[in-house]
């Protein structure tokens, strides 16, 4: 992996320490295998007073994969679009998250499991306060879930769901039946989505990740509800009529979204892009 933008500045040079060898250091601009912490130092989610932030309850960022023809996926599934760099950044951005937010289409047909917790992250996830694992949560109007599946028999910390105050109540007893956090993020039978951060920001859930699908991530960015965009351009052309990674109501002017990164491995480019 290497990172195209931004390029560090290099060092002014300077007299060897006693003992140095005086050879330069390795490139960071070139191609090699990166830690998993350098991935999660890259990938950091802004510091709650960066002004970035501009008071805002919590930190939406997504995360997509496209073909370079501007797919969201093949055959209904985006693993076909994916590869080991990109699910190795994949697993970095879940580790970082407090909660990863999901529409409940995609949770059926991804086949969605609850989030593991993985030793390499466990220390940076215990100093940020965290718990061993990022919650699931999964936005749905008429929770048509089902709820004896191991997203929400067997998750680390319990599965919320998001809905509305109109949702069916025999199904919102269901859900928490089955040991599920049930939180109320809209007046009718839906998810509001500009609410869904301050929501889940009140249970202590401020960095928030969403893997769509498309359907909700355009909901997101038309409500202007997306702070960050990590994009995965896979090297890959798929035609067909997929879906791009939004796809829903538009927005009365394009909002425009500013380039933070770049990083490039195997043809692959990862990019990331915050709302300006």
């Amino acid at each position: 992996m290497r990172r195209l933008f931004p390029l560090p500045v290099p060092p002014a040079p300077s007299a060897p320490a006693p003992g140095a060898t005086g050879e330069p250091g390795p490139d960071p601009a070139a191609d090699r295998e990166w830690t998993l912490d350098e991935l999660a130092d890259a990938y950091a989610y802004p510091a709650a007073d960066d002004p970035v932030r501009s008071g805002r309850p919590g930190w939406l960022r997504a995360n997509m994969v496209s073909s370079l023809d501007g797919a969201a996926h093949h055959g209904g599934r985006s693993h076909p679009l994916s590869g080991d760099a990109d699910m190795r950044i994949f697993g970095v951005l879940r580790a970082l998250a407090d909660a990863v937010v999901v529409g409940a289409e995609t949770v059926r047909l991804e086949g969605y499991r609850p989030a593991r917790a993985r030793a390499a992250f466990a220390a940076r996830r215990a100093a940020a306060g965290q718990g061993p694992a990022p919650a699931i949560a999964v936005v749905t109007a008429g929770l048509g879930l089902d709820f004896t599946l191991p997203l929400f028999t067997e998750p680390l910390v319990p599965t919320v769901v998001l809905t509305g105050a109109g949702a069916p109540q025999e199904r919102v007893r269901a859900a928490c039946a089955a040991g599920a956090e049930v939180l109320f993020a809209g007046e009718g039978l839906g998810v509001d989505p500009a609410r869904v951060a301050e929501v889940l920001a009140a249970r202590g859930h401020t960095r928030l990740l969403t893997e769509g699908g498309p359907r909700l991530l355009a909901q997101f960015g038309a409500a202007g509800a997306l702070d960050e965009l990590c994009l995965s351009l896979a090297p890959v052309v798929a035609a067909g009529d997929a879906q791009r990674i939004m796809d829903g109501p538009g927005v009365a002017v394009p909002e425009r979204f500013a380039l933070v990164s770049v990083l490039e491995e195997s043809g692959f480019l990862f990019t990331r892009y915050r709302r300006t």
